[in-house]
Parts: C-alpha cells; sequence; structure tokens
C-alpha cells in the first residue's frame, strides 16, 4: 500500500514572542494489496447535515476509491476487484446499513454508494457494529475501515466500544472528517482510529477535497510499504529547534539549530504501521503575526513514493511597541552637479564632551486595553565601590491600546546621553572605558474605574 498518510501539525494556533511549541510529523505505511490482499469496508455518513454537495462529492470520492483498488488488484477489463480483495459498503445515519458484502464487483459496489441518500441522526456506534460483522472469521486478509464522518454522534450507543473491540481483532481504522459541516469531533475520531491517530485521522477542511482525499488513499493503499525513508524538516528562520524526542520507530538527528532529520528502515512492510516524531521549537527572530512554520521538508524513501506535508502556521504575538523618543530631525544635504566633492553647512553643534547614547528598551506586561500607562526610567552609573551616580531620568506617557484582551506594550529607543566626563570606572581617561549602569523602571495606570462615590441625597 506505501504511504497511506503524511501530516505534519503544531499543538497550539499562537505563541508570545519567545515562545515554544510542539511540532509533530506523522507518516502511516500500508503493505502492498496484491501480495497482501484486503477486505476494506466502507463506512459512509448519510445523516441529514450530508444533504447537497457534502454528499454528492462522498459519493464521487467513494467511487473513485473503489476503480483505484479495483486498477491496482488487475481488476479493470473484468469489473472485478483481483487479487483477493474485497471491498464493502456500510452506510449509517439514525441507524447502520450493510448496503453491500464483502464483494469484488465494481459496478455492484458503485451502485449502492450511487444509491445512498441524506436524512437522519448520526449513529456512529452502529456503524462500526455493522461493519466489524462482515469481516470473516479466519480470513487472512488484512482488515481495514475507512470511516467517513461529517458530525457528532445523536443517536445509539457509544462507538468508542465497538471501534475498540474492533482494533483488538486487527483491524485497522481510518477515521476521516468534514469539518464545518455538522460539527465534528476530532477527539472522538482520535480515539476511534488505530495508533497514533495522528497517523490515522484525516480532517477534510470542506466538501470540495472528500473526491482528491479519497483518490489520495486509495492510491496509497494499492502501493507498497516504505523502506529506507528519510525525512528532512526545516523550520523557518525565525524558529530554532530546542530538543527532539526519541521516536519509537526509526532515529531522528538535530542537523543544525533549524534541521532535523528523521531516517526509518523500514515501515509498513508486514502490516499497517504508523510513526510519529515530536520536537519541540521556539520563536527566536524579529517575524510576528501569522507565520508558516516549515522553510521545507522533504521525503525519499526505495519504493519511490511520493508524499506531501501541510504547512502549518502560528501566530506569533510580540505585543505593542511604542517609541516615545522620536530621532533628531534630519539636515537635508542636496548633492547636485558632477564636482568630486561637495560642501554643505549643516549649522551649528555644540559638542559639550566626548560621550556615548545608551539606548533601552522594555516591555511592560499585561497592559489592559483603552489604559494609558505612565513609565519612569532612572539610570544610575556605579563605581567599583558599588556606589550610585544619578546619570538621568525620563518620564513618558504611554499611549493606550485599543486590542480586545491585555496585551504587552514594547517600548523602544529610550535614549541617554553619557558624557565621557562623568565616567567613575576608577580606569584611565580614555575614550569607550568600560562603564556600569543600572536602570530602575517604574509603571502605573495613568486610567483607572475609579469613580467618586455619588452625593447624598
Amino acid at each position: 500500500m506505501g504511504i497511506t498518510y503524511s501530516n505534519k501539525e503544531v499543538n497550539t494556533d499562537s505563541i508570545s514572542c519567545g515562545g515554544s511549541f510542539a511540532v509533530t510529523l506523522s507518516l502511516t505505511a500500508t503493505p502492498d494489496i496484491v501480495s497482501n490482499p484486503a477486505d476494506i469496508v466502507l463506512i459512509l455518513d448519510r445523516s441529514g447535515s450530508m444533504a447537497g454537495s457534502p454528499l454528492a462529492n462522498m459519493k464521487n470520492g467513494a467511487r473513485k476509491f473503489i476503480d483505484i483498488i479495483a486498477e491496482a488488484t488487475g481488476g479493470t477489463q473484468t469489473g472485478q476487484i483481483g487479487g483477493g480483495s474485497r471491498i464493502a459498503v456500510v452506510s449509517f445515519a439514525d441507524t447502520a446499513t450493510q448496503d453491500t458484502q464483502l464483494i469484488t464487483s465494481v459496478a455492484d459496489l458503485k451502485t449502492a454508494v450511487t444509491a445512498l441518500t441524506a436524512g437522519g441522526d448520526t449513529n456512529h456506534a452502529d456503524a462500526f457494529e455493522k461493519a466489524l460483522q462482515l469481516f470473516p472469521a479466519g480470513s487472512t486478509n488484512q482488515k481495514v475501515m475507512v470511516m467517513f464522518t461529517d458530525g457528532v454522534t445523536t443517536a445509539g450507543g457509544n462507538p468508542n466500544t465497538v471501534a475498540t473491540a474492533a482494533k483488538a481483532q486487527g483491524v485497522v481504522i481510518y477515521a476521516i472528517g468534514l469539518d464545518g459541516n455538522g460539527g465534528i469531533d476530532e477527539d472522538a475520531l482520535d480515539d476511534w482510529a488505530s495508533d497514533p491517530s495522528s497517523s490515522y485521522v484525516i480532517i477534510a477542511p470542506n466538501d470540495t477535497e472528500l473526491e482528491d482525499l479519497f483518490e489520495d488513499l486509495a492510491n496509497n493503499i494499492t502501493k507498497t510499504g516504505a523502506t529506507n525513508i528519510v525525512l528532512r524538516d526545516t523550520v523557518a528562520p525565525c524558529f530554532r529547534i530546542n530538543s527532539v524526542m526519541n521516536p519509537l520507530i526509526g532515529t531522528a538527528t538535530m542537523i543544525n539549530s533549524n534541521t532535523v532529520e528523521w531516517r526509518i528502515p523500514a515501515l509498513g512492510v508486514s502490516g499497517s504501521e504508523g510513526a510519529e516524531l515530536r520536537f519541540n521549537v521556539q520563536h527566536v527572530g524579529q517575524c510576528t503575526g501569522t507565520v508558516a512554520v516549515n522553510e521545507s521538508i522533504s521525503y525519499t524513501d526505495t519504493e519511490g513514493n511520493i508524499v506531501t506535508f501541510p504547512s502549518p502556521e502560528i501566530d506569533v504575538n510580540c505585543g505593542i511597541d511604542v517609541i516615545p523618543e522620536s530621532c533628531p530631525i534630519p539636515v537635508e544635504i542636496p548633492a547636485e552637479g558632477c564636482g568630486d566633492t561637495i560642501e554643505f553647512d549643516a549649522g551649528d553643534l555644540v559638542l559639550e564632551s566626548t560621550g556615548r547614547i545608551l539606548q533601552l528598551d522594555v516591555t511592560i506586561r499585561d497592559v489592559c486595553p483603552n489604559k494609558r500607562v505612565a513609565l519612569a526610567v532612572i539610570l544610575n552609573e556605579t563605581d567599583p565601590e558599588g556606589n550610585e551616580y544619578r546619570r538621568g531620568m525620563k518620564t513618558m506617557t504611554i499611549p493606550a491600546h485599543t486590542e480586545t484582551s491585555c496585551r504587552d506594550v514594547t517600548v523602544r529607543c529610550i535614549k541617554f546621553v553619557l558624557p565621557e566626563d562623568l565616567d567613575v570606572s576608577g580606569t584611565d581617561t580614555g575614550t569607550c572605558n568600560a562603564r556600569n549602569f543600572n536602570a530602575r523602571f517604574f509603571a502605573n495606570y495613568i486610567d483607572s474605574d475609579f469613580e467618586c462615590c455619588p452625593s447624598a441625597t
């Protein structure tokens, strides 16, 4: 069957500036369906929420799935699924129906799919039960369920009980969810699917992708397992990889602070098998807002499987920047003519002594909306004995922000002038001596919810 599923996901939608998150890479591989025939049950949701384009696109996808399995097993000319493999169709709403048994007739299978109509509640437990009943005792074929649904359970018993019993009997369960239609329960899909769930759960964001999703799954099911896998993942430059967890299958190595390499000698050669790799990533760059996690990701194996991964995005919140002090107004110097030199009078500037400019940035945590902040900075210089000498104080008003919740506010470019003739470092007088400073910051809200008590009447 080859690589039947690949995924890359992050464990959160947003982080603060400098924050961390976890990345999970997932792969699933299954043996060649010709040399390892399979009994596959398509479990198809026909509840009321599937009416219209979702049902039509699901039917197209299921019919294409049947055609691809038939072609891969050599049955295209005869209209039969070959190689000992079989497919069954189970559909469900208030209750489930075995629309076919495990059969090889392509025409009969496609007719059963085409006849489906939408209406009723969603009974996942009965669907799993009816599907499990179709697998004959003593068969050596691989047992595969492909559960497709667009909603949460609204009828019947607990589907977890039946799904767990099926997996205990060696059934491999793929769970396909259609998002945004009936309101799927992704945690339930994770519980039903084979482990690791990240390798066996597929979420379609809209019904237009269903046909391609069924087609991709069928194409991968017909390939052999994968050997000599090399997967190399490089995160975007404004992130770095802090740590990599040891995978249960294969080995993972950090190539550098941005790249991890995952090598798997064999996956899914003797039976359906899933593998996952987790690593932790930290934001270290200047990027903010919605940022793509991927820089690049590559995959190779001996069998030539074509594997693609999604490109997850994460919202990096670096707070709000405030620059209370502007730079000096520049003096415009025109360059005219063809002369080699330009002479221009930039005006008068009095230099009291040599010195340096110290520029400070500070982040005020959790500033609530619509509240101005009074910020004071006191800068002192210390001599070798620890005595402090005042070098300046700045006070400023930080404008209120209008975000919906409390946010960090970063105040940048608070500048102090440090003349060299005030140097108390104790070293010989000169330019650029090592000097020691400390800064104290005070911040308070200017605006509050305080109101005077009403006058007594």
